[in-house]
């Protein structure tokens, strides 16, 4: 089911690792191009290009963008009981995982009345993106809404696709969701048309104003990913989200059966989606291909999962020993890593590159997707090896706050114009002895 790398007896360089590890092919820079007259046409007209996009991608076209409050209200109370108390458990969670994250401020006394204070302030207003297409996430809405609510973001949106199925509504379990996490502004919006309207607001069919967003976070396709790409400065974003990533790196100790079924947990997201299997032990191999050739054609999504296993993006890679395999893994920088080996813990606390680590048999990725407390927007695509997943401080932002007395600017005056001379910079040294000119008359 999986193809096979035999890297036992040498490891490749890094470079040559980046290069040949299983990775999605996602050219974004193709996708800007045909995401590019759609941009423009919401800077231009607003709404209306929005609209137009819906009818012609989702097959529906809103009412209006905005979603009234009765029904955020009526998809809460009429949400299935068992959904409904799995989000409150998924929230609570994720709130007191999130809460932790806070930074204080913190003021540095340099010299004697000389202070220096880091002052994180929150964002003001956030778009978060929550994806429909090939499945619906209320998770990515709690994982959104309860970091930036963390953080003390006071303005929140959340949008997501129209679907035809609900009348041009977002599907009702997105406005649960939002509704549970208090968030009352949703907007029926997709694709590269809704971030657009996020970076550059506009006017709804009720003529009530759409106001414009600092930042867009969350996931997405393409589209979503190259429309972030485009607009980025005009707002800022959490990460270029790529297609889902799952690692496992493993010995002879783990089971596989576990193996086999995290890997079709993520391959059932797109048939892009990567599954990836680095282990030191061929029979582990041979046994979880063993275990795919039946559970892949007895799972829901057994079409997609089958192409994404087979794909380029998949593939199990052999090596020699647990030292070679955590090269490997930092390498990949899976968004999703888990752990499988004896003494799963040691070996976790020396991996470098992953957007979110899973320890041991039972801590699977598919927990860090719903209730472990932890976040599951992460960095995709390798981005793990310099990027970070969401969390409160994606929404704050440190600025630096200088606060010198006259005797404490005087101590170091020299050495400011001095510098300044050094980068030919003079009036830089101006700005500091014109304050001290009348001491020398």
């Amino acid at each position: 089911m999986l193809n096979r790398s035999d890297l036992r007896g040498r490891i490749p360089s890094p470079a040559e690792l980046r290069a040949t590890l299983p990775r999605a092919e996602v050219d974004v820079d193709a996708a800007m191009h045909q995401v590019r007259p759609v941009l423009e046409a919401v800077r231009d007209r607003g709404v209306e290009a929005v609209l137009e996009f819906a009818e012609r991608f989702d097959r529906v076209r809103p009412k209006s963008v905005r979603v009234p409050a009765a029904e955020l209200d009526r998809a809460l109370a009429e949400l299935d009981p068992g959904v409904r108390e799995a989000l409150e458990e998924s929230i609570s969670r994720a709130r007191k995982v999130h809460a932790d994250q806070r930074r204080p401020d913190v003021t540095t006394q340099v010299v004697e009345g000389g202070t220096v204070t880091e002052r994180w302030v929150p964002v003001a207003r956030v778009g978060l993106y929550a994806p429909g297409g090939l499945a619906v996430y209320p998770s990515s809405v709690v994982m959104n809404v309860v970091p930036a609510q963390a953080a003390g973001v006071e303005s929140l949106v959340v949008c997501s696709p129209p679907q035809a199925e609900f009348g041009g509504l977002p599907h009702p379990t997105i406005l649960a969701a939002a509704a549970l996490l208090e968030v009352d502004e949703v907007w029926a919006a997709g694709g590269a048309q809704a971030v657009a309207l996020l970076a550059h607001g506009g006017i709804d069919t009720d003529g009530a104003a759409l106001d414009p967003v600092d930042m867009v976070t969350g996931p997405g396709n393409i589209y979503v990913t190259a429309a972030k790409r485009t607009l980025r400065g005009l707002i800022g974003i959490d990460t270029e989200a790529g297609t889902t990533e799952i690692a496992i790196l493993a010995d002879e100790t783990a089971d596989p059966v576990h193996v086999a079924a995290d890997l079709v947990s993520q391959a059932e997201h797109d048939t892009q989606a990567a599954s990836v299997l680095v282990t030191t032990s061929v029979e582990l191999a041979d046994a979880v291909n063993a275990e795919l050739a039946h559970r892949v054609p007895a799972t829901k999504h057994g079409e997609r999962v089958a192409e994404a296993l087979r794909g380029p993006q998949s593939g199990t890679v052999l090596v020699s020993t647990l030292e070679d395999g955590l090269r490997v893994v930092d390498a990949y920088a899976a968004e999703h890593l888990e752990i499988q080996t004896a003494d799963a813990a040691a070996v976790a606390a020396r991996v470098r590159n992953a957007g979110a680590i899973f320890v041991g048999p039972y801590a699977p990725v598919s927990l860090g997707d719903y209730c472990a407390g932890s976040n599951h927007v992460l960095p995709t695509g390798g981005f793990a090896r310099h990027s970070s997943g969401l969390s409160v401080q994606s929404f704050l932002r440190g600025i630096h706050v200088v606060d010198y007395s006259a005797d404490a600017l005087r101590e170091v005056a020299a050495k400011v114009v001095t510098l300044a001379g050094a980068e030919d910079l003079p009036a830089h040294g101006e700005a500091v002895t014109a304050r001290f000119a009348q001491e020398k008359s």
